[in-house]
This record gives structure tokens, sequence and C-alpha cells, in this order.
């Protein structure tokens, strides 16, 4: 009998990230099939942290289905990613996705850009 090992995924989300997905996609524009996270180069450390709503799905991207909509991570994204864990934190004067990455070697002071 061969048994297959369940793959592990590639970007680890919190609770509360998954239930922020799900609000993004309650309110998402028509023809959104999900959200797309990327990590486009800007920022004064070189990459950064995007997620937009997305209509297509790219051949290798990565699909994160969660309860309430799906998270797609950028197909040349996903390598400055794996392992990571996606959060979404609220406090008194700011809200917003927060990434602790494990390949990330550096960040900016700001917390906007990371470099790996």
């Amino acid at each position: 009998m061969t048994t297959t090992r369940e793959r592990p995924k590639a970007l680890i989300l919190t609770p509360a990230a998954e239930a922020r997905i799900a609000a993004l996609m309650a309110r998402a524009p028509e023809g959104a099939i999900g959200v797309k996270l990327s990590t486009p180069r800007r920022g004064c450390s070189g990459l950064a942290y995007s997620v937009d709503y997305v209509s297509d799905a790219a051949a290798f991207d990565e699909r994160i289905d969660t309860p309430g909509g799906t998270l797609f991570v950028d197909g040349g994204s996903i390598l400055y990613l794996i392992g990571s864990t996606m959060d979404w934190v609220e406090d008194d004067f700011t809200a917003g996705f927060v990434f602790a990455n494990p390949n990330a070697k550096g960040a900016c002071g700001c917390g906007e850009s990371f470099t790996v």
C-alpha cells in the first residue's frame, strides 16, 4: 500500500487572517475569484507585501482555500514566503496584514519592505 503524505502549506494563515479574507471577499468587486499575495520590488529594503483582488489564477500561483475565500500566492513570490505566517492585526491606530517570514534577512524601519 502506498501512502501519500500531505504537502505542507507554503503559507500559514491565522484565524484572524482567514476572517479578513472572508471580509474582503464579502465585498469583492464583481468577477473577483480571490485575493492574491505577491512581493513586488519596492520600498527601501527591496521587496514588499501586496494583497490585491484577483479575477484570474495564474498557472504557477499557489492556491490556499480558506473558509471565507481563496488566497492565491504569486508563483514568483512563493520562494520568498515559504514557511511564513500571515496574520491580520488591528489596534487603535492601524490595521493590516502582518507577516512572520523566516526567509527575511532584514526589514526597513517602517516595516513596509524586507530583504531575503
